[in-house]
């Protein structure tokens, strides 16, 4: 469904359906998984040495035991403290040693594969999402969108954690155990183990898959905890304009009271995991340890055979529990990547084609050839806009609010298709352009400014990121605001805050005004780019707006008819269309809709001055 953009024109040019986002299919965990593994190809290599490591480690852990029953078996007989197998316990701490040694090299080997692999499907969900049209970012809820890549990025790691330190190393371990009690002793040995096993995984599969649905449900409500959460706070100053902050606290516990639930139906659940996983382990443990024990007394066994029966079970008992434990958090952890792939499966509506040409001219010119476009289907914006920006000339957009004006900078800038007809620079039709090099020829100062979080010097500079000091002061001073920033105790590492709600107005459309001049573009658009300033620094920012233009082509969007009486052309649209068509003088004299709204506006500043 299409998500209605605000725009700097009132309610009017952006009301229609309420925005929604679009949900992606579910993935399947399998999906999950296969969507992984080109990510893993590159590390072969070190998997392969990582799993090295772990067959290595469980086959010195298979020998301790076996050690150890030589060890108490020849020190059942009298023997002289000379005659001590130091062999033996040579190799016993030897093995033990190398146990440790192996595992740790695994985890050294294999720390790069899951840091790198969870920061490349990160960075690509980050490039993705940054890809997508204007329509879904309208539609998304910020905190919700980065705590899903937040716990999506990090269950890539446990993931493949899980995957190579544990149930790898718990099947090798379980096959190695049992093989060498068939091979010792008899089939009864393996079959208690298998039989253990068996019943162990059943139960754990079965209760796992039943608790899934309480630990989605967790991770859905604390995403709207989250989401809830962080538009409250970026919404500070209506909160408190309102007074309602007991509200936003009501609106905000809700939620978490939702989490609440579902964290404690976790709970309870994982007791009846745990508690059935302890009732089978050790139902297996007594039978093994009975039917050592009766060989004992019968004689067929000795002391070692029961410390080594005793020792291996021991080994299987704790990877038993850490393989239910494993399998929670592989769910887990698919459930995350799950929605973390889901926003890669988001639809990019605006896309480069195959061929796209990139964008070269210095001194381009713009046509919109008969532009219909709407936000959302059941409504059009725009109705056969048509009109021409010659190479190095201005022209001015202006009408009342919700007539489509401020669409036209949307689109010039690709941030959405037309629906029907077309947009060009220099004849070629946008599509056939690259996106980064059409919207690296384009600057814009809009009326509604936001800026980063970070130091004035930054948001100037991050019109051109590449830009020296002397250019970003040069930028200030065009914009007339370097005297007020260096004014500043901090100058130009002087922090904005949010949003950049440290500012006044007027200071962040500066802002924005440098930005736009450091960026040197060949077409400027001008959306209501003075619109916050007082009437002095608006004479002057003008001005400098004017010589700014001059050889570029540029699109003014204006309100106030005296920022674009020097235009070459003004259009004056009005529901979606152009109705007039002149310069100021040519339009004053039709005596239309222009002339109307200039002499309104020259008895307002009348009486304002009065």
């Amino acid at each position: 469904m299409a998500a209605i953009p605000p725009t700097s024109e009132s309610a009017a040019d952006t009301d229609g359906a309420a925005p929604v986002a679009r949900t992606a299919g579910r993935r399947g965990e399998w999906s999950v998984i296969g969507s992984l593994l080109p990510y893993l190809r590159p590390y072969l290599g070190r998997i392969a040495i990582a799993l090295a490591m772990v067959v290595a480690a469980k086959l010195l852990n298979l020998y301790v035991p076996l050690a150890l029953k030589q060890l108490i078996d020849r020190l059942n007989i009298e023997v002289t403290p000379l005659m001590l197998p130091v062999a033996l316990l040579l190799s016993y701490g030897a093995a033990r040693i190398g146990v440790t040694l192996f595992t740790e090299l695994r985890q050294v080997v294999f720390a790069r594969v899951m840091a790198r692999t969870s920061r490349q499907v990160t960075l690509q969900v980050f490039r993705h999402l940054h890809g997508l049209s204007l329509k879904f970012h309208l539609a998304r809820r910020t905190g919700g969108v980065a705590r899903d890549v937040e716990r999506g990025g990090s269950s890539i790691a446990d993931l493949l954690d899980w995957t190579i330190y544990t149930i790898i190393p718990v099947i090798l371990e379980v096959a190695m155990v049992t093989t060498v009690l068939v091979w010792i002793y008899d089939w009864r040995y393996a079959a208690i183990t298998l039989g253990t096993l068996f019943a162990y995984g059943l139960w754990t599969f079965s209760v796992t898959e039943w608790r899934t649905r309480y630990y989605r449900a967790s991770v859905e409500a604390d995403t709207r905890a989250n989401e809830r959460a962080v538009d409250s706070l970026l919404n500070y100053e209506t909160v408190k304009y309102f007074n309602n902050e007991e509200h936003e606290a009501r609106r905000y516990d809700d939620n978490l009271r939702h989490l609440e639930n579902a964290q404690v139906m976790s709970i309870k659940t994982l007791a009846v995991l745990n508690l059935g996983q302890s009732l089978v382990v050790a139902i297996g443990v007594t039978a093994m340890m009975w039917l050592a024990a009766s060989g004992v007394v019968a004689g067929d066994m000795t002391v070692g055979d029961l410390v080594l029966v005793n020792a291996y079970l021991l080994q299987l008992s704790a990877p038993l529990f850490m393989l239910g434990m494993m399998y929670r958090e592989v769910k887990q952890a698919l459930t995350n990547m799950e929605r973390l792939f889901d926003l890669l499966d988001e639809r990019q509506d605006v896309r480069d084609s195959s061929d796209a040409e990139v964008l070269a001219s210095s001194h381009p010119t713009v046509a919109f050839r008969n532009v219909r476009f709407g936000y959302d289907p059941r409504r059009e914006i725009l109705k056969g806009i048509d009109f021409e920006i010659a190479s190095g000339s201005t022209v001015a957009v202006v009408g009342h609010s919700g007539s489509g004006k401020s669409t036209l900078a949307r689109l010039l800038y690709r941030f959405y298709d037309v629906d029907a007809g077309s947009i060009a620079i220099d004849g070629h039709d946008l599509r056939a352009l690259t996106q980064a090099s059409l919207r690296g020829s384009i600057a814009i100062v809009p009326q509604d400014t936001v800026l980063f979080n970070d130091s004035i010097g930054y948001n100037i500079r991050y019109g051109r990121p590449e830009a020296g000091e002397d250019e970003v002061v040069a930028a200030a001073r065009a914009a007339h605001i370097h005297d007020f920033i260096v004014g500043l105790p901090d100058g130009y590492d002087t922090p904005v805050g949010e949003r950049g709600l440290k500012l006044s107005g007027g200071e962040k459309q500066r802002v924005a005004i440098a930005r736009a001049l450091l960026k040197n573009p060949s077409i400027l658009i001008f959306d209501e780019a003075t619109s916050a300033l007082d009437s002095k620094s608006e004479r002057a920012i003008q001005a400098e707006l004017d010589r700014l233009a001059i050889g570029r082509t540029t699109l003014v969007i204006a309100h106030r008819l005296s920022t674009v009486m020097d235009a070459d052309q003004i259009l004056v649209m009005d529901a979606g269309r152009i109705i007039e068509r002149g310069t100021h003088s040519q339009l004053r004299a039709l005596d239309g809709v222009y002339a109307q709204m200039w002499e309104l506006q020259q008895r307002q500043e009348d009486a304002a001055l009065a």
